[in-house]
């Protein structure tokens, strides 16, 4: 198979949510980090074969949201832009199809990556309330529309749906996916205090790498954003350098109130951001004089039960590691999107399950147990968020980042997605 390249990445500071909307629509984050991506580039924007987005939540006034995104990066109207979308790993979508699109011959230079601003996530108004609005505006006199008002459903008015509830709830299951980890830490186990304990060391990465300068702009990953009024946003802003187990404990349960462990703290953020991959084949990098990153070796996608689906990194990293010949722990880093600590636990615990291996991904045995010190090295998105769209990408670039930074050689990005579903990359340094 022909080498693929990542040339070079570029990602928002990932911004958490207020409970109103935040100061930049997905388009606006998509934007700005990918024109502090091209401008360093030895080429023009419009030398782009493609750019592809991934976006789980687009808004109604950003439709096609990639090529919106190509046209206000400086594209050119002849590049083509499209969206993909494939939940939480919509980013990681948009890298696997850029990917076949240059191993087909059909591009060379391709800009790809995913995005989500869920603070803009709307309310929804139920049926009984749109119809209402549509006997509103059929209502052509006075009198009738004064009748209409009569009737208004005041309850139906001040309980519009949460968009994002919505959006996290599995239409075939029924589940929150908060619930579905739910179901996880209880199929294996895993306890209040281990999930909070796993929380606490994201945070504390997290804020570590952002004070050595990793996670911060001018590491070479994160670009700060900028508003209208010309207010920089420079850093992830949900970490929590002072996050505690005895803090954490505080919190009760929100999906399972009565016997669930999973709360607002061992759950990842909801918050708003962007991230971009430069793909680049052997003869754009001859053309371009372009120095690679890295390379994606192989990629995976794997289906399982939407009520276990926090456990699709496991079914989907496995085939990689057979195909392969490797093991856990033959790899240097691993980045597992933390969407619930239960969620990251719970695989682990997986892999170490023999029963599970045998049945579920039909190995001989167990296979076996990852050290940790190679998962997550600068913590993940219950300390950084997870804007769903963008989160794939994110622990693509952020996973070639290491390896460049720590001199080693390869890594697993993997990432478990709401549908029942697990996608997975395997990288290795240039």
């Amino acid at each position: 198979m022909k080498p693929v390249y990542i040339v070079d990445g570029a990602r928002t500071p990932f911004l958490k949510s207020r409970n109103r909307p935040g100061p930049f629509s997905a388009a606006d984050l998509a934007t700005q980090a990918g024109r502090t991506l091209l401008v360093r580039q030895p080429f023009a924007p419009s030398e782009l074969d493609e750019v592809i987005l991934g976006c789980a939540a687009p808004s109604v006034d950003e439709v096609n949201i990639g090529r919106v995104a190509a046209l206000r990066m400086g594209c050119g109207q002849k590049v083509p832009g499209w969206t993909v979308l494939r939940n939480c790993a919509s980013g990681m979508q948009a890298i696997d199809s850029g990917i076949n699109n240059i191993l087909a011959g059909r591009s060379q230079l391709v800009l790809a990556g995913g995005v989500d601003a869920l603070s803009r996530a709307p309310l929804l108004y139920a049926d009984k309330m749109v119809l209402w609005f549509s006997d509103m505006a059929a209502g052509k006199t006075v009198g009738q529309r004064a009748a209409l008002f009569a009737r208004l459903p005041v309850p139906a008015l001040l309980r519009p749906v949460i968009g994002i509830m919505k959006g996290l709830t599995d239409p075939m299951v029924g589940l929150l996916m908060g619930q579905t980890a739910e179901n996880l830490a209880h199929r294996f186990g895993i306890t209040r205090a281990q999930m909070d304990a796993f929380s606490v060391r994201s945070h504390h990465r997290v804020a570590k790498a952002q004070a050595d300068g990793h996670l911060a702009p001018g590491g070479s990953e994160v670009e700060a954003l900028y508003d209208a009024n010309g207010k920089a946003f420079a850093l992830d802003d949900g970490v929590r350098s002072d996050a505690s187990v005895e803090s954490l404990g505080k919190l009760r349960p929100f999906f399972d109130r009565k016997y669930g462990n999973v709360t607002a703290g061992n759950s990842s953020q909801i918050t708003d951001g962007a991230a971009w991959l430069l793909l680049a084949s052997e003869d754009a990098l001859k053309q371009y004089g372009l120095q690679p990153l890295g390379r994606i070796v192989d990629s995976e996608w794997a289906g399982l039960d939407p009520a276990q689906m926090g456990l699709g990194p496991v079914h989907a990293a496995t085939p990689i590691l057979k195909r392969h010949g490797l093991g856990l722990n033959d790899l240097d880093y691993w980045e597992i999107n933390e969407a619930f600590a239960a969620q990251v636990l719970g695989c682990l615990a997986a892999w170490k399950d023999d029963k599970y291996c045998r049945e579920e991904l039909g190995l001989d045995g167990a296979l076996g147990e990852l050290d940790e010190n190679r998962l997550n090295v600068d913590g993940g998105a219950i300390a950084l968020g997870h804007p769903v769209g963008a989160s794939g990408t994110r622990i693509v670039l952020h996973l070639l980042k290491t390896l460049k930074r720590t001199g080693k050689q390869r890594g697993m990005a993997t990432i478990c997605i709401g549908g029942g579903l697990g996608g997975a990359m395997l990288v290795e340094a240039a």
